[in-house]
């Protein structure tokens, strides 16, 4: 049996690598899956950092390559909603 890496203890992501013409749909899928099994004290940027590297000799165009850089990345801002407009009252 292969050894599993700290940052994919049930193996999700090297198994993710093994699937024929899997989809982005299915790789996002598989990540939050991933995501929920990490450890309490494992943060889920760093062990996608490090899956990252472990999986480096994958195409580059895998859609697991892609979804561990987008989830490797801060989540993006929400636009600012309301301001000074919504909390004034006319009238």
């Amino acid at each position: 049996m292969k050894r599993r890496h700290p940052a994919d203890p049930k193996g999700l992501v090297a198994e993710a690598f093994n699937i024929d013409r899997i989809e982005l749909a299915e790789c996002r899928t598989i990540l939050l899956d991933w995501a929920l099994s990490l450890p309490d004290d494992m943060p889920a940027q760093k062990a996608a950092a490090e899956l990252l590297l472990v999986h480096s000799q994958a195409p580059a165009d895998h859609p697991m390559i892609r979804t561990l850089r987008e989830a490797t990345s801060d989540p993006p801002r929400p636009a600012r909603r309301g301001g000074s407009r919504a909390r004034r009252r006319d009238g």
